[in-house]
Formats: structure tokens, sequence, C-alpha cells
């Protein structure tokens, strides 16, 4: 139990981290004609935080794995 604080906290940095450089290179997308490496990194960073909010989210549902 003592272990689960420090996974959440090492998740909700890697998640900080992730928005910040999906920010990052949402302010470098051109107007037109995106680069298709430009949109398959968006692509991959935002399936990258659907999957660490999945597992904060678990994590949160059930604090206890004892069943």
């Amino acid at each position: 139990m003592v272990s689960a604080p420090a996974d959440a906290k090492d998740l909700l940095h890697q998640l900080a981290t992730l928005q910040a450089r999906l920010e990052d290179l949402t302010a470098r997308l051109p107007a037109h004609s995106i680069p298709p490496a430009m949109m398959i990194e968006m692509e991959e960073i935002e399936q990258a935080i659907a999957d660490l909010s999945a597992q904060l989210g678990r994590g949160q549902q059930s604090p206890t794995d004892s069943h």
C-alpha cells in the first residue's frame, strides 16, 4: 500500500510531461499542410495520455488489490 502513492506520483509526472509535449507540438503545428510525422506524433502522445489517465483511474477506484 505504501508503493501505490509513489506509483501514482510517477504516473502523474509522466502525464504532465506528455501533456507538455502535446502543448508544445500543438503550438508548432502549421496552419496548413500538417506533416504526417507531426500528426502521427500527436496521435501517439494522445494515446499515451489516454492510457496513463486510464491507469490512474483504475488506481483510484481500487486502492487495494486483495480480492
